[in-house]
């Protein structure tokens, strides 16, 4: 079996699909090397293991909203496009969502996967209790504080890369529903993207800039708005020089826009703006690659700057690149840990023995921004590297030993990124 992208060949000896939580626990108890695998779209070999896989998409499932609480209840295998809909018939809304809405809630928010927005901080922000069955069978819940029982570090837990545990159920806070527009504008100068990136980049409650890295400008802006800003008067018809889109587009040119959500400024749910994709149509391009790494906000430009410098090298491999902004944050393995970001996503041709060769370059134009690669996705910066910028990465190691001391959870990839343990490949 291989992932959403077909780079990656699981190497587990077998796969199960338990149909409860009670399952769940007897698998893991009795294991000595498992993994959570939920809807595979990690490009690395993240979720990989030489042991069981324990898919979760058998669990039944569950959406409980508590309208009180202005919370959701959801379980462990549960798509971010299957829970919008209930969630917008019953008025609320969650505060933002990734490009594309085919991901599973769990393994998004054990990422750090994230959307875009100035004020918005990525999908985990959301979680506020988390139930996992544990190494030992048992099943635990944390909760932000100060309701927290089970397992302590509740800031470590929400972002953990499945190393403690399988999750089997999360609560993620909700808000009252809203609608949106989305516009998108061609050809922003680069020069415009350099002076004005800040205003360009609050232009609305989430915008996104595509590039294909070719010579003067920022192919596509998409700028999406809450009614309330369209309410306030504002209307954007050139942006900086980058002109409304007459006709929608897709992100890669050249490819057919049905994929995508709405456009042209047509109000609608929030859950038909916030995706650039359509639940029902295949993401993005489907034969593809991704890497992505997070700068710090401030460094937007110059990093920018250091990466155009790179555009023909890059060009001829990438089908386009994406550059957000997120909101820090307070999760220790977060790659938006206390620090607002950009970040730079690159969705490159198949071609890995050509994107293993120019990563590197990538890495080294971006290492005086200290670069946090996006977990679930491709890079080869070392390892020792990576956990230098998390300073909150002892402790994750240490919540992680005391939770799971045998390391049934912890697979080639933990073992190398996280504990230190493993060889680098």
């Amino acid at each position: 079996m291989k992932n959403w992208a077909g780079n990656i060949a699981y190497r587990a000896r077998r796969m199960e699909e338990p149909r409860s939580v009670a399952q769940v626990q007897e698998l893991v108890r009795a294991a000595t090397s498992i993994r959570a695998l939920g809807s595979r779209h990690a490009f690395n070999d993240l979720a990989d293991t030489t042991g069981i896989l324990l898919s979760t998409a058998g669990l039944p499932r569950r959406i409980e909203i508590d309208q009180a609480a202005s919370t959701v209840t959801v379980d462990g295998a549960l798509r971010y496009g299957d829970l919008c809909g209930p969630l917008d018939a019953a008025g609320l809304a969650l505060h933002n969502l990734a490009s594309l809405p085919h991901i599973s809630i769990a393994g998004a928010c054990a990422t750090a996967t994230h959307g875009s927005g100035d004020r918005l901080g990525t999908l985990s922000t959301a979680v506020i209790r988390i139930d996992l069955v544990q190494a030992d069978g048992e099943l635990v819940s944390v909760e932000r504080p100060p309701q927290s029982r089970g397992i302590d570090g509740f800031e470590g837990v929400v972002v953990a890369l499945g190393a403690l545990g399988v999750v089997t159920r999360l609560t993620l806070t909700v808000e009252p529903s809203y609608t949106m527009r989305q516009d998108v504008f061609d050809q922003l100068p680069i020069d415009a993207f350099i002076e004005h990136f800040d205003e360009i980049a609050s232009a609305g409650d989430s915008v996104s800039f595509f590039t294909s890295w070719g010579d003067g400008a920022i192919d596509q802006v998409w700028v999406k708005r809450r009614a309330r800003v369209e309410s306030a008067g504002r209307q954007l018809d050139d942006l900086y020089g980058a002109s409304l889109a007459p006709s929608p587009r897709h992100p890669i040119p050249g490819l057919s826009p049905a994929a995508c959500t709405e456009q042209l400024g047509k109000t609608g749910p929030w859950q038909d703006r916030l995706p650039h994709f359509r639940m029902d149509h295949t993401p993005s391009s489907g034969a593809e690659l991704q890497s992505e790494y997070f700068v710090g906000r401030p460094d937007a430009v110059p990093a920018f700057v250091a990466l155009e410098r790179l555009r023909d090298r890059v060009a001829p491999l990438v089908q386009v690149s994406e550059i957000r902004t997120v909101a820090a944050d307070d999760l220790w393995l977060s790659p938006a840990y206390r620090r607002p970001s950009v970040t730079f996503h690159f969705t490159w041709k198949p071609d890995w023995p050509a994107v293993r060769e120019l990563l590197p370059v990538i890495e080294s134009a971006l290492a005086p921004f200290q670069p946090r690669p996006h977990w679930a996705k491709l890079f080869t910066m070392p390892a020792e590297a990576v956990r230098a910028g998390y300073e909150r990465l002892p402790a994750f190691v240490d919540l992680a030993r005391r939770h799971d001391p045998d390391g049934k959870f912890a697979n080639d990839y933990l073992k190398r990124m996280i504990f230190g343990t493993g060889r680098s490949t």
